[in-house]
Parts: C-alpha cells; structure tokens; sequence
C-alpha cells in the first residue's frame, strides 16, 4: 500500500512538473519574439562610415557619379553613414548596440572558412561552422538542425517562417525536413488562402524581371514576410535580403548603395509595424547581421568574397529592442564570431543551447 501511494505521489510529481514546463516554456515564447534579420554581403566598411571615398565617384563602379556624391558624401564619416542607413544611426544606436567597427576595436568574424553565402548562412542559423558538408553554394539540404528547425520542433512550425531573396534557402532551412513555412527565390505564396494582397505580389513578381536568374528583387521578399506576419503573427521570423550582395557583384556600386538604404528603410518598417503591434510591441527583439564580408584591397576586391579575398571573414551585429541595453556602437570589447547569433536567439528565446566546443556562446545583450 505504501509503495503504491509513492509511486502515485511520483507519477502525480512527474505530471506537475512536465505541466509547470509546459506553461514556463509557453509563457517565455507568449513575451518574446524574434526578428532575425540579414542583409547579404554589406561590407562593414559602408555601415560604420558611408559611401567609399575610392568607389563613390569611380566611373567604373557608378553610372552617374555626381547624383550619387551628392546624396551620400559628407565630409565625415559619421554624417556618411547617416546618409546612408538613417534608421540605423538616428534610431536604433539610441536604442540598441551595432558590433563590428574595426577601427574602434569592436571584431566580428565569421569562424567557418569558405568566406561565401550557404557556409555563412549555416553558420548564423546553426551556430557552428560546417566546412565538411557546407563548401558550396549548390542546392544541397541543409544536414544541420537551424535554430528556426529547433524552434518549430519546440513551439510548433505555425510559430516560425522564412522568407529569403535568395532562391537556395529553401535548402539551408531544408525546408522538406523542418516543415517550416519558407518563400524564397521567385516562388509565389503558397500560404493558402492568398490575401488580395498575396495575390497582387504573386501577379507582379511574374511581371517584373530580376535582374538576376537565382535572387529576386528585397521588396517583394519584405511584402511577402509582412503579409505572413498580418495573417499568421509568427513568434519567430527570418528575413533574408539579398540585392546588396548581387548589386556588388555586378560591380554596380551606385545600385549597391541604393539598396542598402533602402533596406535599412525595410528595417524601419517592420520595427514600426511592431510597435503598432499589441502582439509585438515590447516583446519583440531585432538581431540583424550578414553572412560575410567583402574585399578592400586592391579596390576591385570589394565586388567578391571568398577564402582568398581579405577581410571577407568579417561581419558586423547589429541588435535592438527587448533585452537589449541601449549601449550603441560597441567599442574596444575584442572578439566576436558569427556562429553566436544562433546560440544568441536560442537565448531570447527560451531554446536548450546546443552543446560542443565548435557552437558558439550567447552574446551578453545587457550588462
């Protein structure tokens, strides 16, 4: 009789406490939500000081230099930088941190060694470096679990989406594995029933060329991701842009520009459309950051990136909203890593951190 009660009280002793995590784990994911953000291949050069002296008026890399100077040159690089992502550095340096200035100490690197897109990639939403099974840009299933995968084997793949200008996420997500609702490339919604909304876009981006065969163009990746957000409230979101990237390819510096201000502007949208958000507004933290670096030197390195360009392993975070310390641009603290974002979102998240010595660690957000 007395080893039938314990093992009652202990089975009672079990239920409660997979309920109390149950309800923990629910009400952490009710208060916090994640926009993780990247912007591909914008070198940490033009965020922390504008438009380049050497590139801007470069008849080579910009069609109409004069229109260009007049808009992003500035006798400062602080004014320079202003002209070019003014949400950023009018608003979110009041409110946030930015990493990643060199030149004031501030390092961030990537710890995989391809210096390209898909290692990259892998290496913010895994947080390890896979340079085994992750060498190239092909369309090859992601073998590793992303932080989206774990959320939505936690919290539900309602929770969670991907939108991504480029057309190889569905691969890094392996969206086949995960389940995980992701629009990326030329793909139309598929978030039946369409919004007129969604159909508008659908229509549109069959209208409108790319000037690329595997990257759309950001705006239609931004209004996808904002038409998912008004329907569905995901707690988790990832939005790829990728016309930075392509533009430098095509050694367009002028149109390179362009779209980092324009993103930027896409930053300012989604940030104010949480704030008119009852369900995002001071629950919802931005982590922003990019999958590699670029060239500097000889000056026509800053189109490509790989392992045998420099500085092509440097990148730059940029984090804002709940449980951030309104600290700024970020100086003398030493040495960071892109394989921390994962392990950072983990974090806000409520999500186990996963363990071995190649996963990088949480990056301490408040003091």
């Amino acid at each position: 009789m007395h080893q039938m009660l314990q093992k009652r009280i202990s089975n009672y002793l079990i239920i409660f406490l997979l309920f109390t995590h149950i309800c923990l784990s629910q009400s952490h994911i009710d208060e916090n939500k994640v926009f993780l953000i990247t912007l591909d291949g914008l070198r940490w050069q033009e965020l922390f000081f504008g438009a380049d002296s050497l590139l801007v008026k470069n008849k080579k890399y910009v069609k109409h230099p004069d229109k260009l100077y007049n808009w992003t040159w500035a006798e400062t690089k602080q004014e320079r930088r202003l002209a070019l992502m003014p949400f950023i550095w009018n608003q979110v340096i009041k409110m946030g941190q930015i990493h990643g200035n060199r030149k004031l100490g501030s390092k961030v690197n990537l710890t995989n060694g391809m210096w390209f897109s898909y290692p990259g990639y892998n290496e913010i939403l895994t947080g390890r470096a896979d340079d085994k099974n992750i060498y190239s840009n092909d369309k090859i299933p992601n073998p590793n679990e992303t932080v989206l995968e774990q959320f939505a084997k936690r919290y539900g793949i309602s929770r969670v989406a991907a939108f991504g200008s480029w057309d190889v996420f569905d691969a890094i997500v392996n969206q086949e594995r995960s389940g995980i609702y992701t629009n990326c490339g030329f793909e139309p919604s598929t978030d039946f029933p369409l919004t007129k909304q969604e159909e508008l876009l659908n229509e549109l981006q069959r209208q409108i060329p790319s000037p690329w065969g595997s990257v759309r163009l950001d705006g239609f990746t931004h209004q996808y991701a904002k038409a998912y957000l008004k329907k569905h409230r995901p707690d988790f979101i990832y939005i790829s842009y990728g016309e930075t990237d392509d533009f430098a390819h095509n050694g367009d510096y002028e149109s390179y520009l362009k779209s980092a201000k324009n993103t930027d502007a896409l930053i300012e949208d989604l940030w104010n459309y949480t704030q008119k958000s009852d369900y995002y507004r001071d629950k919802t933290t931005f982590v922003i950051t990019t999958d590699h670096g670029r060239g500097t030197d000889p000056i026509d390195t800053w189109r490509n990136h790989s392992k045998k360009i420099i500085g092509s392993d440097q990148t730059w975070f940029i984090f804002f909203g709940k449980g951030v310390a309104p600290m700024g641009e970020i100086k003398r603290e030493g040495q960071l890593y892109t394989h921390q974002i994962a392990a950072t979102v983990r974090m806000l998240l409520g999500l186990p951190q996963k363990q071995g010595r190649a996963y990088g660690r949480p990056i301490a957000l408040t003091p």
